[in-house]
């Protein structure tokens, strides 16, 4: 479609990014290129713009696209109505802000029946018009003459409805309103009589007030989720006069009957009309912003856990552990194939501990066990315990993984799929032990809201969440890179610029024909047009490929570049590749050209250096306080380990072995101010913590770093 403004003017201006940067950008976006592809493969054009970079600038190219959208519907609106002059086009088509937009559009915009349209109905609007004016004159004698009943206080109570309409509708006292409201407003929130005792957990909120400025997300998102579980009432206030003074100073001008009969429908446009209109604008953009910051949250969270360290191709014993329905057990080859999979009982009510044990050294010594998995949901600690003191035949590391979301991938369609002859519990038990070897390829497979991280997932707006969410998932995905022979579909599906249908077909392709051998083989895939193969090729990896570039993230098409470099080194490919004094013996300068430039060139050389390497770390293993295994063994002032398990706007949640994760308060991370807790904490880390205060009843744990 044609736009009204210029969209790369739009972009630089709510951005500040360079104009020949995002003119490049959106012919790429427009393409159908993709944000790690951009980011990735095509420096050159952006000015080396970061995934961070480009998704702002994409959003904003999303948000211009709608904007003009907008005014098209705007024009044609208005325009069916017989209101719209060249002064109005122009205004619309050259609005850049989409609040103005609406204000520009409310006078005309189609509305239930109000106070103003029933007397507009009763030919009341030359009475307003007389008002207006502010002429000299009887205004009663004026209203006899639109009232046949004699009627002339009801007459003139029309026409201060259509003039207090017209104030409410005015671009510039609304923008007179929305700027007192953003410097002096306040939140409120007052508990429903009768609600007490249902919201007992909203009793912070019951009868609440703070400047709108100063309320943190979290606190907004609370409020609000009082609010729709019908606890709360919620509003915006302001009790400054100024507004109204200055409104009433816009409209009424002189001192006489009708200037009179101006300034009471002025403030009543104002008070009845206005200021609730300006409140409800004011909590939707409150709640947007709380909405943007929590998922922001829960965003970085999430790029944590996916690029969390993975083990690697180890054979694996994973346990999901359980009391009465005992422990599930699973042998994992380094692939993560299922070779075996039993049932212990080392714990109440059977307490079957030798018959356990031996069952555990036999599947160590019998599968070549290398690491030993354990979910840490209920018994998870206790079986750690049972693990650690049986002798084994070999060194053998045991770790405790977090299980948040395996029950739900075990019900999944993908699970069922994946193990259709195996029940729930033997899934989630897999998925355990899949999670130790690559946390990445097995999260992928579960809604990211089901994972456990962030806050208040549930309250914010589920469509910006879901968006957000999944662009991270594509981004972990194309950063870490896909083996393209042994990744699912699921992990296929986020591989820039393939999607469910092409990586269903793709591993289809490999069922039929066997391991792809290089990098080309994929443009016979059904479905693989050569901009598709051009998006993804860069982030497949392909191990034992003829051409060893394949295994790497450079492009496909910068192999001319690196053969010439391999050619005037007088080596070979394979003796380039991982050859870092060679490597860096390379004048850039000389293969730098209008297609390759020096970024470009510059990540090609990274990569020769390390070839296919994981920027992902390796994991440790981690030990609890031996003598804390729950809540009842702490106590006020002990200094126990911890490993951070969510980071949130107002602190810290550290599982310290004892199954209620502990809050440590933002002001109890450290001894300088911090604002953002993910600043100085990084998600699974490991902590001392002192503890503050043990709710034994309420099962809750204060806890503080700073004072360990």
């Amino acid at each position: 479609m044609e736009y009204y403004i210029n969209p790369v003017n739009y972009v630089v201006e709510k951005s500040g990014f360079s104009g020949h940067h995002v003119k490049n950008l959106l012919v790429l976006l427009d393409g159908g290129a993709t944000i790690p592809f951009i980011a990735r493969y095509r420096k050159e054009m952006t000015g080396s713009m970061d995934e961070v970079q480009v998704e702002q600038a994409r959003a904003l190219y999303d948000q211009f696209k709608e904007l003009e959208k907008r005014k098209k519907t705007v024009i044609d609106n208005i325009e069916q109505q017989g209101k719209l002059t060249p002064a109005l086009r122009k205004q619309v088509e050259e609005c850049a802000n989409p609040r103005l937009l609406e204000d520009l559009y409310l006078p005309y915009k189609p509305k239930k029946q109000t106070r103003a349209s029933r007397a507009r109905a009763r030919g009341l609007e030359p009475l307003a018009d007389w008002l207006a004016r502010q002429e000299e004159g009887s205004v009663r004698e004026k209203a006899a003459g639109f009232t046949g009943d004699g009627n002339e206080e009801e007459a003139l109570q029309g026409a201060r409805d259509i003039i207090a309409e017209r104030v409410s509708e005015n671009e510039r006292a609304r923008d007179v309103t929305r700027h007192f409201f953003t410097r002096s407003a306040v939140v409120v929130s007052r508990v429903i009589k009768g609600k007490e005792e249902e919201g007992e957990k909203f009793m912070d909120y019951f009868d609440y007030a703070e400047s709108s400025r100063r309320v943190p997300s979290h606190r907004m998102l609370a409020i609000r989720r009082g609010e729709s579980a019908g606890i709360l009432k919620v509003g915006v206030e302001i009790t400054d006069e100024a507004p109204l003074v200055i409104i009433e100073r816009q409209y009424v001008k002189a001192k006489n009957e009708s200037a009179a009969q101006v300034s009471m429908a002025v403030k009543d446009g104002y008070k009845r009309l206005l200021l609730p209109s300006i409140e409800s604008e004011y909590l939707q953009e409150s709640k947007r912003k709380a909405d943007a910051e929590a998922i922001k949250v829960f965003a970085e969270n999430l790029r944590q856990l996916l690029l969390a360290p993975p083990l690697g191709s180890k054979r694996v014993l994973a346990i999901d552990p359980g009391y009465r329905t005992g422990c599930k057990i699973v042998c994992l080859d380094q692939t993560g194939l299922l070779l075996h999979d039993e049932t212990i009982y080392p714990h109440p009510p059977r307490d079957e501990t030798r018959k356990a044990s031996t069952s555990i050294a036999s599947l160590v010594k019998h599968y070549n066990i290398e690491a030993i998995a354990i979910g840490n949901g209920a018994a998870g600690r206790e079986t750690e315990r049972f693990i650690r003191e049986i002798p084994l035949d070999r060194q053998v590391q045991v770790f405790l993984v977090n299980e948040n979301g395996a029950s739900i991938y075990s019900a999944s369609q993908i699970a069922r799929d994946e193990f259709p002859d195996r029940d729930i519990t033997v899934r989630g038990a897999i998925s355990i032990g899949r999670r130790l070897m690559d946390p990445l390829a097995e999260l992928v497979k579960i809604d990211p809201k089901s994972i456990g991280v962030g806050q208040y997932q549930h309250d914010v707006d589920q469509t910006r969440l879901r968006e957000s969410l999944d662009r991270v998932v594509e981004s972990c995905v194309n950063r870490v890179g896909v083996n393209l022979n042994t990744a699912g579909a699921c992990l296929l599906t986020r591989v820039s610029g393939l999607g469910p249908v092409l990586a269903g077909n793709i591993v289809e392709y490999i069922r039929e024909h066997g391991p792809f051998r290089d990098r080309q083989e994929l443009k016979r895939v059904k479905r693989m047009g050569e901009k598709t193969h051009e998006q993804c090729a860069g982030f497949l990896r392909i191990p034992g490929a003829s051409n060893p570039l394949d295994n790497s993230a450079v492009h496909p098409e910068s192999y001319p570049v690196v053969e010439r470099m391999a050619r005037d080194a007088g080596l070979s490919l394979q003796e380039l590749i991982g050859n870092e004094q060679a490597c860096a013996a390379i004048d850039l300068q000389r293969y730098a050209d209008d297609r390759v430039g020096l970024p470009t060139l510059q990540d090609i050389i990274e990569e020769l250096k390390k070839p296919g390497r994981d920027p992902r770390s390796i994991p440790e293993t981690f030990d609890f306080a031996g003598n804390v295994h729950a809540i009842e063994d702490l106590s006020e002032g002990m200094i126990v380990p911890g490993i951070v398990t969510n980071i949130t706007n107002f602190g810290l949640f550290v599982d310290v072995g004892v199954k209620q994760n502990g809050l440590v308060h933002v002001s109890e991370i450290s001894d300088k101010f911090i604002t953002n807790p993910a600043d100085v904490i990084a998600l699974h880390q490991r902590v001392m913590v002192k503890i503050l205060r043990v709710d034994k009843a309420r099962r809750r744990l204060n806890l503080s770093i700073r004072q360990a």
